[in-house]
């Protein structure tokens, strides 16, 4: 007669709990959200503060920017006309607000030319259809645009001469339109905003608060992409795109799906640069400033997450500041600093980081 004996039954093994760690950009996020919600309001004056507010704005563009060229590959030099769509929009609805149920924007009578409201003018008075129309318009226009050029497999410099045309001819055709656009002089002299006084420091800061809360709300966008498997997909467009198409992609779709939606965030940026600003015009959205916005992505780094808003904040920080210390010769510092950090530094200041590791002992 045999006797068993009963083996004590081990427990499975527990899985180790996962813990929420913050690391690399999720940290820079973080902390970026601790010194725009909290330090700077309290450190900066109410003028300082609405500076802040514009370079934001700026950055907003910058991230878009960095998403298409810097993991696409797509050098865009046209970024103010999406910038411009939708200041413009945002402008066109916040004048006819100030103007009341009826009434024409104030430019329009000063300036004689127009008996009644122009018909593409009047759905704007609407904020149901301004507001999505900052963003949609913009990514309307890079979506017919992208479509055409990707198709016919335009790259490289042919790309960035094109949307840079784009970006003269709408500049030109809107300092033409005197009497609807505003001409040189764009749309300006602002009264309120949805309600809200624009004179009123309270409200002021209400904007700022609302362009840093999209900022951080686009830079997880643009992270949650660029950590997708569209990201790596992307990257592979910018790399080798005839092996992408070989192994069945279609490099097209996938370059035009960055650059909508950078022109989507360039978009929001011009609808957000309005209210806290208190301007739109042609010299906003041409040539200049739309490789003024590829610089500052240049000087942050434009293959990470956080070196285009770092590079566009610090650009326009130089810009203002420099411009303030020497007005005669600030341009001339401002391309030397270009110059400097694209020379000993290629990957922007982001790399700065990965240099000094690199070098330490």
């Amino acid at each position: 007669m045999t006797s068993t004996v009963e083996r004590p039954v081990s427990a499975p093994p527990v899985a180790p709990r996962r813990r929420f760690v913050l690391r690399g950009p999720g940290v820079g996020l973080a902390v970026g959200a601790v010194v725009l919600f909290a330090v700077a309001p309290v450190a900066l004056s109410d003028f300082r503060l609405s500076l802040l507010a514009k370079y934001l704005c700026i950055a907003m563009v910058a991230v878009g920017i960095g998403l298409a060229w810097g993991r696409g590959g797509l050098l865009t030099l046209g970024q103010g006309v999406f910038f411009g769509l939708g200041g413009y929009a945002m402008a066109m609805h916040m004048k006819l607000a100030d103007a009341g149920p009826g009434q024409m924007p104030d430019f329009m009578l000063l300036y004689g030319q127009l008996d009644a409201l122009p018909w593409w003018w009047a759905p704007f008075r609407s904020p149901y259809f301004a507001l999505p129309a900052t963003v949609l318009l913009p990514m309307l226009v890079a979506f017919l645009l992208g479509s055409l050029v990707f198709r016919r497999r335009v790259r490289g410099a042919y790309f960035a001469i094109l949307s840079q045309a784009l970006a003269a001819a709408l500049a030109i055709f809107l300092i033409g339109q005197q009497g609807t656009t505003g001409g040189t002089n764009g749309l300006t002299d602002f009264q309120g905003f949805f309600g809200y006084d624009l004179d009123d420091p309270v409200n002021q800061r209400m904007v700022y608060f609302i362009v840093a809360a999209s900022l951080l709300a686009l830079l997880l966008i643009a992270r949650q992409l660029i950590r997708s498997r569209y990201g790596e997909l992307l990257v592979a467009v910018r790399d080798s795109e005839e092996r992408v198409r070989f192994l069945g992609y279609n490099p097209a779709n996938v370059k035009l799906v960055a650059y909508v939606v950078a022109a989507g965030m360039a978009g929001l940026a011009g609808a957000l640069f309005v209210p806290a600003v208190g301007i739109i015009n042609p010299a906003l959205i041409g040539i200049v400033p739309s490789i003024e916005f590829v610089i500052g992505v240049a000087v942050g780094g434009r293959a990470t997450l956080l070196g285009p808003v770092i590079g566009a904040v610090a650009v326009a920080w130089a810009r203002t500041t420099l411009s303030e210390e020497f007005p005669a010769a600030w341009t001339y510092l401002q391309g030397l600093l270009f110059v400097l950090v694209v020379a000993f530094l290629p990957g922007g200041l982001a790399s700065a980081r990965v240099l000094l590791r690199r070098r330490s002992p």
